[in-house]
């Protein structure tokens, strides 16, 4: 895994960017999603089915286990973008927190403290209580509008998931809307469908910020629970392979061309699947006015972050998760981090 940190350092070289210290004029700009994996609390909620992550719980989620979690988690926030940064993501992009609070801790934890990250988030309706939510560093990322957008499939209304959320700001000037997506999970027979359809309402909020602005500058992240050749990334999102095919107003897949060299976010019995998936909106292709723009995507498969005993193909070489066969083993996610680097 060492070329990944190898072509990193390529690209700021050829770039000629500068980084040093979160008081400097950055001009590489690294933005990432990451499926945390069942980041809950220890304490029992009555709205949402969180029993096995209590103390008495089936997994006997205990005070220390959770503490270990958050300080493997902010490990792993940290690091992402390096050796570009030193100072993690500029904006994050999350999946599978509990509420507010665990966001609140994984930001004090003394790995991220400095970095004086802001939370945006809010309650879903997921029966499991899981969300999305979104951590910035105000020293390069200003929000000024969140808005969320639930799933309501009208012929199966009793239907629970979590919203998307959409969140703009602002990152050397420029303008940047973020959808945060965690998709319904490929449990039943039907499963596909429902994805469509949360596709569509990410379709929907693309269409209605190019209606805004034609130039929109629009990035679409999140655990999609599925592939980029799957019906609802590459039909109904329309998110394209190749940067040259992208149309007026189109997107762009930053992560199908790591999907067809086999390379995943997450495995499961011998098969890799990239469902954390990072999809950039045209302008972000094109360098107009000296405007941000993409430069590189990247999975963040460090080696700590890997699952280096057991046997191949069942556990060895998969992200190394909180849980193997019910057994606690102190890793940090089944999801690899996705993330991609914006130039100015």
């Amino acid at each position: 895994m060492r070329y990944q940190q190898i072509s990193c350092i390529l690209l700021l070289i050829l770039l000629g960017v500068r980084l040093s210290s979160a008081q400097s004029n950055r001009r590489i700009y690294p933005i990432a999603f990451y499926n945390l994996e069942n980041l809950y609390d220890t304490v029992k909620d009555s709205t949402i089915n969180d029993d096995e992550f209590t103390p008495t719980g089936a997994n006997a989620w205990t005070e220390t286990k959770y503490q270990q979690k958050i300080k493997n988690m902010a490990r792993a926030i940290r690091a992402i973008g390096s050796p570009a940064s030193n100072l993690g993501p500029i904006a994050l992009g999350v999946a599978e927190i509990e509420n507010r609070r665990v966001l609140e801790d994984l930001t004090k934890d003394p790995q991220l403290r400095d970095l004086g990250l802001k939370i945006v988030h809010h309650d879903s309706p997921d029966r499991r209580g899981v969300d999305v939510g979104f951590l910035y560093n105000p020293a390069f990322f200003t929000p000024f509008r969140d808005t969320v957008y639930p799933f309501y499939l009208p012929e199966n209304p009793g239907f629970k998931t979590r919203d998307q959320l959409l969140v703009s700001g602002t990152i050397a000037g420029d303008t940047i809307h973020i959808i945060v997506n965690h998709w319904p999970s490929r449990y039943g027979n039907k499963s596909s469908e429902l994805r469509e359809f949360a596709a569509g309402i990410t379709k929907g909020i693309c269409d209605s910020l190019y209606r805004e602005n034609p130039e929109a500058k629009i990035i679409v992240m999140g655990d999609l629970n599925d592939d980029p050749n799957n019906k609802s990334v590459k039909e109904v999102l329309q998110a394209k392979k190749n940067p040259q095919d992208v149309p007026a107003q189109g997107l762009y897949n930053t992560m199908w061309k790591f999907y067809d060299q086999g390379i995943g976010s997450l495995g499961y019995q011998g098969q890799w699947n990239l469902f954390d998936q990072i999809i950039i909106s045209k302008p972000l292709l094109e360098n107009k006015n000296n405007g941000l723009r993409f430069a590189k995507a990247e999975i963040f498969n460090r080696d700590f972050l890997v699952q280096q005993e057991g046997r191949r193909g069942k556990n060895k070489g998969y992200p190394h998760r909180t849980f193997s066969g019910g057994v606690f083993i102190n890793g940090y996610s089944d999801h690899f981090p996705t993330l991609i680097y914006l130039v100015k």
